[in-house]
């Protein structure tokens, strides 16, 4: 027994380290990786320093392969000598964190591993005889997004698939558009989204583009299960896949359907050198494509030259989130320096879009993900019975997706129009299989070659058949408009709320005036989403045994407001508005009297556990707010919001 493996097994009787911290230290300390000299090293200086905390974050679980693949820590909060190494662009770290439960180069080689058995079983069943599976690969401009997107071709090829690589970084909807365009049996793009810049991941998508789930999520995650390591042994010769590399043509395939978004062109037209845009993508993929997009639709942009730089530091942010104010302060500084109307901003995989919009009183505003859905998806469906796309005749089958925890002012228009509005789970995954749901209930001789169809094409295909898609999107900043991508697109978002700003410039009003009209003729609906943070080993365990309190002990009343109801999403039957059922998972919904109503879950892919809060707000009869109605109901409603939040945080405490 060495003397690293004698000092692991004192901490953890000595209760330093937990027995499956210990466990798993010595599990990857006994391996035969080519990294094993690394792994000792990292573990021998956190133990000699003392780093308990820091080992049992990185070691008390193997990180898991859910649903939607992969994501943690790729730098540590202690970075090891052995980790910083050679010095390294942008002051990188050399290797990834050391840990099982850490995003680093042997948790990606097993989910592939295992990803690509899966995708071999599936081929063999569903395929022609003998055909390779093909899998797609792109990756942002995080740390390591690039080596892990390497390490995941080599590994691919090297088990028997063909890989499709992108040459640079490149969106999370391009690489569901690119799965789709191509064929492909599967997907990956290497990215943690809006997270930290400490924070990496591994999203896996299926042939339809959309993210995994059921069945294909359990039979991936089985595979994921059994593979024992890093280490495998490489086919050779024929039995071998290859690497094509991807680029500009799959570029320009999905920069024209992006401009299939615009409903109003002639409109579009009209205002053309009469509104200005600041575009930010916070050192991420969107400077690829939304660009170009903008520029190709006439509109006249700016972009903020600090943050169109690639840079997976973000070292002009705290946080890569355009759901937080902060990440648009230079977007924002810009717009007033140039007097733009508007400043639209992408995250680092462009999925999420956020907005601040110029007011009637001149200054800039921030908009909540719920005010930029319900814009967009009001615009869209007013746009397109003015049309005639939409009609007494067609209606029905037109269709708006939105989750369970994204305001119902978006149920509201739907509802208004005619159209059904489907709800789902939190995450986009869901809109997208519903997306494959309705292409498959197409006639099958409609189904071939509709990838390749144009967009009217389908929207009439669709119309006659089956189920028109005009809107998704979710509160937290990610939406889409078509189903040539199927998971939010923030190019595709850039596209559309700069339709719908050049709509209210078309009118002279200005974004906050525009959805003052919408508040007042269905309703005034506002929304808070309150957030606790609880990191690491022990952390996890204490968002576990919250959640558990509420489905045991659910409060009677919440700051004062009787609670009518409660749904348990985990341990109900709950069906959707097409009588589809809802999958289950750890999330409930407490309903208040007068209309308001909380839910609570834990985030699927930070340490978090969320609380969303809304409140509503009707007029009296039939006719819609006054401006003056409005300006008092906003003030109490959000007050209202804010005691509860603060109640809920003090109830929380009492519950740990």
């Amino acid at each position: 027994m060495s003397q690293l493996t004698e000092q692991v097994e004192a901490a953890a009787r000595d209760g330093k380290l937990l027995p499956d911290s210990a466990k798993n230290i010595a599990a990857m300390l006994g391996g035969s990786s080519p990294s094993a000299a690394l792994y000792r090293a990292s573990v021998a200086e956190l133990v000699a320093a003392g780093h308990w905390d820091e080992l049992n974050d990185r070691f008390f679980r193997t990180l898991a392969f859910g649903t939607g693949g992969l994501r943690g820590r790729t730098i540590g909060k202690v970075v090891t000598a052995a980790e910083q190494g050679e010095p390294q662009p942008l002051d990188r770290p050399q290797y990834p964190c050391v840990g099982t439960n850490s995003m680093n180069f042997y948790n990606v080689s097993r989910a592939t591993q295992g990803l690509v058995a899966y995708l071999k079983k599936w081929v063999a069943e569903h395929g022609p005889a003998g055909a390779k599976p093909k899998l797609i690969i792109a990756y942002d401009t995080r740390h390591f997004s690039r080596d892990f997107a390497d390490l995941t071709a080599k590994v691919a090829t090297e088990n028997g698939c063909d890989v499709g690589l992108f040459a640079s970084p490149r969106s999370t909807p391009e690489l569901s558009f690119a799965v789709r365009l191509t064929n492909a049996q599967a997907g990956i793009v290497i990215t943690a989204s809006h997270n930290p810049p400490h924070d990496c991941g591994y999203k896996v998508y299926f042939d339809q583009g959309a993210q995994i789930v059921e069945p294909q999520a359990g039979g991936i995650i089985a595979e994921v299960g059994a593979v024992a390591g890093e280490d495998y042994e490489p086919l050779h010769g024929d039995a071998r896949g290859e690497i094509m590399t991807l680029g500009a043509e799959i570029d320009a395939a999905y920069l024209e359907r992006l401009k299939t978004l615009v409903l109003d062109p002639d409109m579009l037209r009209q205002i053309e050198g009469k509104m200005k845009i600041v575009f930010t993508p916070i050192h991420g993929t969107g400077a690829v494509l939304t660009l170009p997009a903008l520029e190709a639709l006439g509109l006249n942009y700016l972009s903020v030259p600090e943050q169109t730089v690639m840079d997976g530091r973000f070292p002009t942010v705290q946080s890569p989130n355009p759901e937080n104010a902060e990440a648009l302060t230079l977007g924002m500084k810009l717009a007033d320096a140039e007097t733009a109307d508007l400043v639209l901003a992408t995250d680092p995989d462009a999925a999420r879009m956020g907005v601040a919009v110029r007011g009637p009183d001149g200054k800039l505003q921030l908009l909540t993900g719920n005010q930029i859905g319900s814009l967009m998806a009001y615009y869209r469906l007013k746009t397109l019975f003015d049309t005639g796309v939409l009609n007494d005749n067609n209606k029905s089958r037109a269709v708006i997706i939105k989750t369970f925890v994204t305001t119902d002012l978006q149920k509201s228009i739907a509802e208004h129009y005619g159209v059904r509005c489907i709800e789902t789970l939190t995450g986009f995954k869901y809109i997208g299989q519903k997306l494959g749901q309705y292409e498959a209930a197409l006639p099958e001789t409609a189904r071939q070659g509709y990838r390749q169809r144009s967009e009217a094409d389908t929207r009439n295909l669709r119309l006659a058949e089956s189920s028109f898609y005009v809107f998704g999107g979710e509160e937290s900043y990610g939406y889409s408009g078509a189903d040539f991508v199927r998971d939010k697109d923030a190019n595709g978002a850039c596209v559309m709320f700069a339709e719908v700003a050049a709509y209210a410039r078309s009118r002279g009003i200005t974004l906050p005036e525009l959805l003052d009209e919408v508040y007042a003729k269905f309703g005034f609906y506002l929304e808070k989403l309150g957030t606790l943070t609880l990191e690491g080993a022990d952390g996890a365990a204490k968002i576990q045994t919250l959640l558990a309190s509420y489905d045991t002990h659910p409060p009677p009343e919440i700051n004062g407001q009787p609670v009518r109801g409660v749904k348990n999403f985990a341990k109900e039957t709950i069906r959707d508005a097409e009588g589809q059922e809802i999958p289950k998972e750890k999330m409930l919904m407490f309903e208040l009297e007068g209309g308001g109503r909380i839910a609570v879950r834990g985030s699927g892919t930070e340490p978090k556990i969320k609380y969303y809060l809304f409140a509503t707000r009707q007029p009296g009869g039939k006719e819609p707010f006054t401006p003056a109605e409005l300006a008092g109901i906003k003030p109490a409603v959000a007050k209202n919001l804010d005691d509860t939040w603060a109640w809920l945080q003090k109830d929380a405490a009492g519950r740990t």
